[in-house]
């Protein structure tokens, strides 16, 4: 046999190609209210009309005195992300299997941890509001949850900051007969509230909350999981409670891809091509609550 042989043999590999251990898109998209086709460098989400009351009828053939109704006008502002890399076409000759269409998912993937970068990032910030989208709004102090509840000094998540936040938003009006409220946890304070025996135990609670080990439902609030939640200055954890129809992701460009033949470089490599151009925004404070956790 010729000593040669072996080089004229094909080098065999792995017949797939495997992704690392990552968030595979976007977790919280489906919790906030979503809606495309935005243009321009700023757009207004929703004309909001304020809470007004009656007034009392004491008198016949009284003057009518306009009760002043209150506006408001929520803005978002896009952001654009892009990916973008090039396969040899060579290397893509060599291989068994076409490594530009693993290429794609991984920039969808990326894509849609941006989503949910931009919908964490929208419960705390300032967001512009008013008629030309110059006010600006703060996130208020009322809608905190300390990071003392519960314990009297600091601590991580327990039911009591569960119940404090529930309270908050019950307060203002929040149905949790009608729509979705959702709150955000990490691994960490995930793993804090299965040490509370009354969030997991039929002993006080009505039906299970527990799905093979995971909370996914409690107290009328659908847990979601996230290792993207932001710290603040002080370095304690900030878990976003929030109704879905208060927070808002609009979309200018969904995730748009391409696999393109690149004919200006040398061997014409493919490249891979992911873009989206997308803002998100509190609707009103009063539907958002933080929890801080030590």
């Amino acid at each position: 046999m010729s000593q040669n042989f072996a080089n004229s043999q094909v080098r065999q590999y792995a017949s797939t190609i495997e992704l690392v251990l990552q968030q595979k898109g976007s977790k919280l998209r489906d919790t906030v209210e979503v809606k495309g086709g935005y243009r321009g460098n700023q757009a207004v989400v929703v004309e909001q009309i304020g809470v007004v009351e009656a007034q009392k009828r004491t008198t016949r053939y009284a003057a009518l005195e306009p009760r002043d109704t209150p506006h408001d006008r929520p803005w978002v502002s896009p952001e654009v992300y892009d990916w973008f890399d090039m396969v040899d076409h060579f290397d893509k000759l060599k291989a068994l299997v076409d490594p530009t269409g693993s290429y794609v998912q991984s920039a969808v993937m990326a894509l849609g941890r941006r989503y949910d970068d931009e919908i964490i990032r929208a419960m705390f910030a300032d967001r512009k509001a008013g008629e030309t989208g110059v006010s600006t709004v703060s996130f208020p102090a009322s809608q905190v949850v300390g990071v003392t509840v519960g314990a009297g000094g600091n601590t991580g998540m327990n039911l009591a900051k569960l119940r404090a936040a529930k309270k908050i938003l019950m307060a203002n009006e929040v149905d949790f007969d009608s729509e979705p409220v959702t709150i955000a946890v990490t691994a960490e304070e995930h793993d804090e509230l299965l040490n509370e025996t009354q969030m997991i135990s039929l002993e006080f609670q009505d039906k299970p909350v527990l799905v093979e080990g995971k909370i996914t439902r409690c107290m009328g609030f659908d847990f979601k999981h996230s290792e993207k939640l932001q710290l603040d200055g002080s370095g304690y954890r900030r878990l976003p409670v929030w109704a879905k129809s208060r927070v808002h992701l609009a979309t200018w460009e969904e995730i748009y891809t391409s696999v393109d033949r690149r004919y200006d470089k040398s061997g014409h490599p493919w490249q891979v091509y992911a873009m989206a151009m997308f803002g998100a925004t509190r609707k009103e404070e009063k539907g958002v609550v933080e929890i801080k956790c030590a």
